[in-house]
C-alpha cells in the first residue's frame, strides 16, 4: 500500500510537470490535473466498484488494475509530448478563455482517464481483498476492518513520500519519464505482492459483494450480513446508469454530504494555495510542502475518527463534524490574515538557508491547513461509515465525494476567485460547512425516537447525513428552530457575518513606506498588482512579487527591444514574448516600418501595460497583444517572424523554467522565417550559474552558432542575452563600415526619441555589448546537464538561488565575464585587422569599466566619487577611445567640480579632450572654464 500511494502521487507530480509544458503555467496544470485525477478516480469507482465489489475473486481486479496503471503511465511516457501538441493546435494561437479552459481541462481528463480509472478501481478492490485476508485467516470481524484502516494509513504515508521524493529527488535525478518509470515498477510490484499475500477468491458467504467497512473509518455492521435499506433500493429502478454506477444505493440524502466533503475540501485547497502564492516562492518545493501537508492532515484527521469518535451517537457527529469543520477553516482564514507576520516571526527564528526557508513554508502550510485538514479526515470518515451502514463499500462513497472533487478547481479556481476574490470564496466555502451541519441538526431534530419525542441520541440506521426526510414525512416530524440558537452553530455563523463585514481582502501586496497600491485584479491564475513610489515611479507585480522594468526602467528596457532588432539587418515582423510592463515590446513598435506582437499570458498584466507604456510616453497602438501561452502560441501560430525576443523570465517560478528547455527553443527557431534572430534574455540577478549553464547548452543545442549579449552594464541586475540565428551561415564580411551604415538606416521613432537615447550611439556600443561567442559559451556550458521537457534541471535548481542566496548578482556577472570571451571575426565574418583591434579594444575597456564598479558604493558628492573611479574610468577610455560610458560620467563630475575645484575639474577635461578628441564635450567645457 506504501508503494500503491507512492506511485499515485508520484504520477499526479510527473503528470502536473506534463501537462504544464502545454498548458503555460504550473498553477493551470495544477487545477487541470486535479480535476482530471478526481474525475478519474470517481468514474473508475462508479464504474467498476460494483462489479470488483461482487466479484468472487477481487485480486484478478486489483492486480489488473495495478498493471493498467503502469501500462498507462508508461504509454504517456511516449503519448504526452506529441498529444501535448494536438491539444496546443486544437486550442489554437489566440484562444478564447472558455475555450482554452474546456480544452486545457476535457484534455487532461481523456489523456489521464486510463490511468485515473484504474486508481478508483483498486480503492474497492482494496477494501474487499483486506477484509477476505482478515476474515479467512480467522481474525475476526472488527479487526479486519481495522486492518483495512492500517491499509488506508499506509497509501496514504506512500502518498505523502511520493510528493516529497519525487519532487527532491526523482525528478531533479532522473527527470519525469524515468520518474514515471519507477513508478511504474511500483504499480508492478504491488500487482505481485497482491498475488503473493492476498486470497485468490472470496470464500461462499463473503461472494455476495457486501462492501465490509470503509478503510478510512471502520463502523460495526447493524448485522453479520448488512442487506441495503428497503428505501435506497426501491431507487434503484429510475436510472440505469445509477443502478449501473452503484450510486442508487445510496440514500440520496447521503448523496449531497459526500459530494460536499469534496467539493468544499478541494475548493479550500485550491483557495489557500492561491493565497499562499503570495507569500511564498511560488516553486516546484511549494505545491509539493502543501500538498503533503495536506494529506498528513487529512489522514490523521481519519486516524483520530477511528481511535476517538467511532461508535459514538452519530446523528450528534451528523451535525457537529461539519460545524467543527467551519470553525477550523475560520481560524485557517484568521491564520491566512496573520501570515505575513507568522512568515517573518518564523524566519527571525530559524534564520536563513534552504531549509529553513522550505521549514517557513511549511508552518505556512499548517497553519493554513493543520485544523481543517485534520477535521476534513475526520468527516469524510464519519460520512464513509455512514454508507457502511447502509451496505455501500468506501470505494463507491469515495466516488461520490471525488466527483464534487473534481468540480472543485473550476468552480473555485476558475470561476469563483477572479470574480468574487479568495476572501470571499473562502467564507462561502465556510458558509457551505455550517449550512451541512445547519441542515444535518435540523434533520435529525425532526426524527422521532422512541417516546415520541425529537431527538438526535435515537436516529434511526436508515437516518443519514441530512437525515431521512421520508421518515419525517411519514411521521410527522417538524425542523426546530432551536438548530439555529445553538452556540456550536450560531456563534461560527456570528464570526462568519463579522469577518465578511470586517476582514480585509486576502490580497498581499507589500507596500514599502512611500508607496501605494495603484490597481489589483484578480485573475484565474494569478493577481497582478501595481505599485507606485513617492516619485511616481510604478512597479509591476505578480502575485506579490515584482516583475522585470517599471516606469523609471525605459533605458534597460528599450534595449532589451533595440540589441536584437538592430543585430538583424532588415527586420519586418517581430513577436515578444512575455509583456512585463510592456515598455520593451512598445518600444519596437516605435519604429513605424515594423510589425509587432507580443504575447501574454495573464490578461491582468495586458490590461495593466498602459499604465506603464502611457507614463513613458510610447504610443502603443500599433502593437498586437496576445493573451496566450508562449510555448503554445510558437507552435501553433501560422505566421512566421524575422525576429523573436523572449522577456527573463524568472527561472524558479511557477511553469517558468519550461521557457528555457531545448524544446522550446528549437520551436522558436522554427517559428522564425529565413535569416531570423532569437534572443533570449536571461536574469542573471535571479539565476544561478549551474542553471545558467544548463540553459546555455540546450540553447547551443537548438542555436549551435550561439554568441551572448548584456542588456546593459548595471551590475545590481545583469542581464545577458542569448543570441542565435535560425541559419548558422549568417555571417558575411560586413566590416564597422557596414553596420554604421545599418544604423544611419533607422528609420525616425514614433516617440522621438533616438538610438543615443538608449546608449546605442554608434556600431561599437551595439556590437560591444557582445561578451561571448560560440566557442566561450560551449566551454562555459561545459558538461552541465541539457535544461529539457523530459528533464527540467533549472526548475529544481534555481530556486536554491532564492530560498538561500549564495552569491550576489555583480559576483555572478563576473565570474561569467571572466569565463567567456569572443573574437572579433565571430561578430563581423571579416578579418579587416583594424575593425578587429578596435573592437577588441572596445570589449576590454568595457571589461574594465564594469570592474571599476565592482567595489564602489555611489556617493553624491562629485570629487568623492571622482576619487573613487576617476582614474580606472580614464584607463579604460585610454584603452578604447570608441568608448563613450566612461566619458560622459567623467564629464560630469568635472562640470560638477568646476565650480569649487576648478583644477581638478580641468586636469578630467584635458584627459577627456586628449583620450577622445573626436569628441567635442570636454573642449567646449574647458572653453566654458576659461570664460
Amino acid at each position: 500500500m506504501v508503494a500503491s500511494g507512492f506511485a499515485g502521487l508520484g504520477y499526479q507530480v510527473v503528470w502536473t510537470q506534463q501537462s504544464a509544458l502545454w498548458l503555460g503555467f504550473e498553477a493551470a496544470a495544477v487545477l487541470a490535473v486535479v480535476t482530471a485525477f478526481f474525475g478519474g478516480l470517481a468514474l473508475g469507482a462508479l464504474v467498476l466498484g460494483g462489479r470488483v465489489e461482487r466479484s468472487v475473486s477481487p485480486r484478478r481486479w486489483y492486480v489488473g488494475c495495478e498493471l493498467a496503471i503502469g501500462a498507462w503511465g508508461l504509454a504517456l511516457v511516449v503519448l504526452m509530448r506529441p498529444a501535448g501538441d494536438l491539444v496546443q493546435h486544437w486550442i489554437g494561437a489566440e484562444p478564447s478563455s472558455w475555450w482554452q479552459w474546456t480544452v486545457s481541462f476535457g484534455a487532461s481528463f481523456v489523456l489521464l482517464l486510463p490511468a485515473t480509472a484504474a486508481m478508483g478501481a483498486t480503492l474497492p478492490a482494496i477494501e474487499r481483498l483486506a477484509f477476505m485476508a482478515g476474515t479467512q485467516g480467522g481474525i475476526g470481524d472488527a479487526t479486519a476492518r481495522r486492518s483495512i484502516a492500517g491499509l488506508y494509513a499506509a497509501n496514504t504515508l506512500g502518498a505523502v513520500l511520493g510528493v516529497l521524493l519525487v519532487t527532491f529527488w526523482l525528478v531533479p535525478a532522473l527527470g519525469l519519464a524515468r520518474t514515471a518509470g519507477v513508478c511504474a515498477a511500483l504499480n508492478a510490484l504491488c500487482a505481485i505482492g497482491a498475488l503473493w499475500r492476498m486470497p485468490a477468491e472470496a470464500a461462499p458467504e463473503d461472494a455476495r459483494g457486501e462492501p465490509s467497512s470503509s478503510p478510512a473509518s471502520i463502523a460495526p455492521s447493524p448485522s453479520p450480513s448488512p442487506s441495503r435499506p428497503a428505501s435506497t433500493s426501491a431507487s434503484t429502478s429510475t436510472s440505469t446508469w445509477w443502478w449501473f454506477t452503484g450510486i442508487s444505493t445510496l440514500p440520496r440524502t447521503m448523496l449531497m454530504p459526500l459530494a460536499l466533503s469534496g467539493l468544499l475540501g478541494i475548493g479550500y485547497e485550491v483557495m489557500v494555495v492561491r493565497v499562499l502564492s503570495q507569500l511564498n516562492e511560488d516553486t516546484v518545493y511549494t505545491f509539493a510542502l502543501l500538498l503533503a501537508v495536506y494529506l498528513v492532515g487529512t489522514s490523521l484527521g481519519a486516524a483520530v475518527y477511528q481511535r476517538w469518535l467511532l461508535g459514538r451517537e452519530e446523528a450528534r457527529l451528523d451535525a457537529r463534524l461539519p460545524a467543527a469543520l467551519g470553525v477550523a477553516c475560520l481560524l485557517g482564514l484568521i491564520a491566512l490574515w496573520s501570515a505575513q507576520a507568522l512568515k517573518a516571526g518564523a524566519f527571525a527564528w530559524f534564520g536563513e538557508g534552504f531549509a529553513a526557508a522550505l521549514g517557513v513554508e511549511s508552518l505556512l502550510a499548517l497553519a493554513a491547513f493543520g485544523l481543517p485538514t485534520l477535521v476534513m479526515g475526520a468527516w469524510f470518515s464519519h460520512l464513509s461509515a455512514q454508507a457502511h451502514r447502509h451496505g455501500i463499500g468506501f470505494g463507491r462513497a469515495l466516488a461520490v465525494n471525488t466527483l464534487g472533487a473534481a468540480v472543485a478547481p473550476v468552480l473555485f479556481g476558475v470561476v469563483l476567485a477572479p470574480w468574487l476574490g479568495p476572501k470571499t470564496v473562502l467564507l462561502l466555502i465556510v458558509g457551505g460547512y455550517l449550512m451541512s451541519s445547519t441542515l444535518s441538526d435540523m434533520g435529525a431534530s425532526s426524527v422521532p425516537n422512541a417516546s415520541g419525542a425529537s431527538g438526535a441520541s435515537s436516529a434511526p440506521t436508515g437516518s443519514t447525513a441530512f437525515g431521512d426526510r421520508r421518515a419525517r414525512g411519514g411521521q410527522g416530524g417538524t425542523s426546530s428552530p432551536a438548530s439555529w440558537r445553538r452556540p456550536w452553530l450560531w456563534i461560527p455563523m456570528a464570526s462568519l457575518a463579522l469577518l465578511g463585514w470586517l476582514g480585509a481582502p486576502l490580497a498581499f501586496v507589500d507596500l514599502p513606506e512611500g508607496t501605494h497600491l495603484v490597481s489589483h485584479a484578480e485573475g484565474s491564475m494569478a493577481a497582478v498588482s501595481v505599485v507606485q513610489d513617492g516619485q511616481g515611479v510604478a512597479r509591476l507585480r505578480i502575485n506579490n512579487r515584482q516583475q522585470e522594468g517599471s516606469s523609471a526602467s525605459l533605458f534597460v528596457d528599450g534595449r532589451q527591444a533595440l540589441l536584437p532588432l538592430l543585430l538583424h539587418p532588415g527586420p519586418r515582423r517581430v513577436l515578444f514574448l512575455g509583456l512585463g510592463t510592456g515598455a520593451t515590446s512598445a518600444t519596437a513598435a516605435q519604429d513605424p516600418t515594423l510589425q509587432v506582437d507580443a504575447v501574454e499570458l495573464l490578461p491582468e498584466v495586458i490590461a495593466a501595460s498602459p499604465r506603464f507604456t502611457d507614463a513613458l510616453g510610447l504610443n502603443a497602438s500599433s502593437l498586437r497583444l496576445v493573451a496566450a501561452d508562449a510555448r503554445r502560441y510558437v507552435r501553433a501560430a501560422p505566421t512566421r517572424y524575422d525576429v523573436i525576443v523572449s522577456d527573463n523570465f524568472h527561472p524558479a517560478r511557477s511553469g517558468s523554467g519550461a521557457l528555457y528547455t531545448r524544446e522550446h527553443f528549437e520551436a522558436v527557431r522554427e517559428r522564425l522565417a529565413a535569416g531570423g534572430l532569437f534572443c533570449q534574455w536571461l536574469p542573471l540577478h535571479q539565476l544561478d550559474l549551474d542553471s545558467l549553464r544548463s540553459v546555455v547548452r540546450a540553447f547551443l543545442v537548438a542555436y549551435p552558432d550561439g554568441m551572448a549579449i548584456l542588456a546593459s552594464n548595471s551590475l545590481e541586475t545583469p542581464v545577458i542575452g542569448l543570441v542565435g540565428h535560425r541559419d548558422p551561415e549568417h555571417l558575411s564580411d560586413a566590416g564597422l563600415a557596414r553596420w554604421h551604415e545599418r544604423l544611419m538606416r533607422v528609420p525616425a521613432r514614433r516617440d522621438g526619441r533616438g538610438l543615443a537615447d538608449f546608449g546605442i550611439e554608434d556600431e561599437f556600443a551595439l556590437l560591444g555589448s557582445v561578451i561571448a561567442g560560440p566557442g566561450a559559451l560551449a566551454a562555459f556550458a561545459g558538461d552541465a546537464p541539457v535544461n529539457t521537457d523530459d528533464r527540467p534541471v533549472v526548475a529544481y535548481l534555481a530556486p536554491r538561488l532564492v530560498y538561500a542566496p549564495d552569491s550576489t548578482p555583480k559576483d555572478r556577472l563576473f565570474e561569467v565575464l571572466h569565463r567567456v570571451s569572443v573574437r572579433p571575426e565571430e561578430v563581423l565574418g571579416t578579418k579587416v585587422p583594424d575593425d578587429n583591434l578596435r573592437l577588441s579594444a572596445y570589449w576590454l575597456a568595457r571589461d574594465h569599466y564594469i570592474e571599476a564598479g565592482r567595489s564602489v558604493r555611489p556617493v553624491a558628492d562629485p570629487g568623492a566619487m571622482l576619487a573613487l573611479v576617476g582614474a580606472p574610468l580614464l584607463a579604460a577610455l585610454r584603452t578604447s577611445p570608441d568608448f563613450r560610458p566612461a566619458y560622459d560620467p567623467l564629464l560630469r563630475m568635472a562640470v560638477a567640480l568646476s565650480s569649487r575645484d576648478a583644477a581638478t575639474a580641468r586636469s578630467v577635461l584635458t584627459a577627456l579632450r586628449d583620450a577622445q578628441p573626436a569628441r567635442r564635450e570636454a573642449a567646449e567645457a574647458l572653453r566654458a572654464m576659461e570664460q
